[in-house]
């Protein structure tokens, strides 16, 4: 584990930052984003410590720092140099400390709701102006008061501080969830989290001028980096979980079924079944659950059919490894079946000796777990799972999966793939980007690393760019539905547009439809839309990676010509031929 993992050792992290950058930046593929960072306090240990945090996952930052104290003005009325930086993000760093309009007590209740409205319209008017640069514009919300002139009263009356910063928050909640591309970075969780007293030191802020503690900026900069990966596509996908011990206390091949611990009729048994109720939750977020248990299979799906008091049953997991196999292989092997990458995963066991060698053998993330009561905050901290966009595709991912595996079982029953292929009754849907399917096609982008043969990323606003210019641009998206359900949207298609030519300028497709001709129908909608626009020639990138293998020779297989080819990039050329013949032979498309 890397020491800006969590949990972390924040004064190890700030003692060592100047090492820790120095390694990190010969990471292999890292991906370059431009980083504004605008002040409310002092800021220059923030951007320090956030670089690590970025690096660490694989984004390398090239900073803006704004002018000590002038967030408002450096957005507001800026000279020229923030546009000219043309940030990927925007963070605003404002406190408490950075609030104009705080209520005092013989302030009136019409007096405090006044100032209340100024104040979030000054925020507001900001956050809507750095939007308008094109960014992804992070926020703080406020901590609370480190006093209260009215004691607990304070959460109660209009004129207490407490009453107001809670209101406040509320407000700029309402607004983050109605605006795309704006997230708040929710410092009134963080600091209850650390303690005000911990969360805000008097002496930094008079000697210093910083509005938080400097030992708690790890916490804060490792909080802002969970949003910007995530809005990368850089989450966890799934968790594997081990059994024994792990989502019940006790071995069931020695203790039986009912000797296993769990359910709340005992202590022992109350955090297990806490943990698995928990992870029944992420399955709501898309958050695919896999076992791994060196077990008897039979024995080991007896504790979750046999304990009616265990939350999680067997089909809320994809796969369901319980075997002698070592672990490391049956990790692999569900990464295979599932066909996700290794590092999507996070493993959970509380054996150290298992969790070692799953780590040292695969890229799996396994973070350090201790007694039961632990294991939430273990992962739930850790910002594996950060939530930046949820769409219906994300809800339905587990049945998708399910899909999967039942798909799989068929194949296996047809000897002949295209006899396979047309028994599964596929349609699909396939049109230009829209406004309605924004979010989704922004999220599919930015997660998909396999089928991508550009690694390019876009932000919803670059999308909503794109929707809005379509004489520059051909875009595709696509649904594939079968008997067995829907996949959602899973594929999408840019390609920029000059004279009678155009460039691919990205390709993403989810692995869970790849070589079922899903890549064949988009493609000849692609042909369709480029011959109404008189459009002869198309030129295409692959840019390798460790991911994407499996498209290296995608091009040549439907027609392109190798043009030339380097360490980092093989260039094609595709002439569209007069006679054109879909390749599609065994999806209906329905063009909309």
């Amino acid at each position: 584990m890397s020491i800006l993992d969590y949990p972390f050792d924040s004064s190890e992290i700030l003692q060592k930052k100047k090492k820790l950058k120095k390694e990190l930046l010969l990471s292999k593929n890292l991906i370059e984003k431009k980083v504004a960072i605008l002040s409310g306090s002092t800021i220059g240990e923030i951007k320090n410590i956030l670089e690590l945090f970025l690096l660490n996952y694989g984004i390398k930052p090239i900073f803006y720092q704004g002018q000590y104290a002038r967030y408002y003005e450096d957005i507001m009325f800026d000279d020229g140099s923030l546009k000219e930086f043309n940030p990927d993000y925007i963070y605003i760093h404002t406190t408490s400390k950075n609030l104009e309009n705080l209520p005092v007590p013989t302030d009136s209740s019409q007096d405090v709701e006044v100032k209340l409205s100024k104040e979030f319209s000054k925020f507001k008017a900001c956050y809507q102006k750095a939007l308008n640069f094109g960014s992804i514009v992070i926020a703080n919300n406020f901590e609370k008061p480190f006093y209260r002139m009215f004691g607990n009263k304070d959460a109660v009356v209009a004129q207490g501080v407490v009453n107001y910063t809670t209101r406040l928050n509320l407000m700029l909640a309402d607004f983050a969830n109605s605006t795309e591309n704006f997230y708040i970075n929710d410092i009134d969780y963080l600091s209850t989290l650390a303690g005000l007293d911990n969360w805000f030191n008097l002496e930094s802020w008079y000697l210093y001028k910083y509005a938080v503690s400097v030992d708690k900026i790890p916490e804060l900069t490792f909080s802002i980096a969970n949003i910007i990966k995530s809005t990368l596509g850089k989450n966890k996908k799934s968790v594997i979980c081990d059994l024994d011990n792990t989502l019940w206390g006790g071995v069931i091949g020695d203790d039986g079924v009912e000797g296993i611990t769990i359910g709340n009729e005992q202590p022992a048994g109350m955090s297990y079944t806490e943990f698995q109720s928990y992870l029944k939750k992420l399955t709501g977020l898309g958050i695919i659950l896999n076992v791994c248990s060196k077990n008897e299979d039979e024995i080991a799906k007896q504790g979750f059919s046999q304990r009616k008091d265990a939350p999680l049953n067997v089909e809320d997991f994809i796969c369901f490894k319980a075997n002698w196999e070592p672990k490391h292989i049956n990790i692999s092997n569900i990464a295979k079946e599932i066909n996700i990458g290794e590092d999507s995963f996070v493993f959970i066991d509380d054996n150290p000796v298992e969790r070692d060698i799953v780590r040292k053998s695969l890229s799996v993330c396994v973070p350090e777990v201790s007694c039961p009561e632990e294991y939430i905050k273990s992962i739930d901290r850790a910002g594996f799972f950060e939530i930046t966009t949820f769409t219906s595709d994300d809800a339905k991912r587990n049945e998708m999966y399910k899909q999967n595996a039942m798909r799989a079982q068929e194949q296996a029953s047809f000897g002949d793939y295209t006899d396979y292929l047309l028994s599964l009754n596929m349609t699909g849907e396939v049109g230009a980007f829209s406004s309605a399917h924004c979010e989704r096609i922004t999220q599919l982008i930015n997660k998909t690393n396999q089928f991508n043969f550009t690694t390019r990323r876009y932000t919803q606003s670059e999308v909503e760019e794109i929707i809005a210019n379509p004489d520059n641009y051909i875009s595709a998206y696509a649904k594939l539905v079968d008997k067995f359900g829907d996949n959602g949207i899973t594929t999408c298609f840019i390609a920029s547009v000059e004279d009678k030519t155009a460039t691919i300028d990205l390709w993403v497709m989810s692995c869970r439809v790849f070589k079922r001709h899903f890549e064949f129908a988009l493609f000849d909608y692609v042909i369709s839309q480029c011959i109404k626009r008189g459009i002869t020639t198309i030129n295409a990138s692959y840019l390798p990676t460790a991911k994407n293998a499996i498209i290296k020779d995608f091009y040549e297989s439907i027609g392109f010509t190798l043009v030339s080819e380097t360490e980092t990039e093989k260039k094609y050329t595709y002439t569209i031929p007069m006679d054109y013949k879909n390749k599609n032979e065994v999806i209906k498309m329905e063009e909309v």
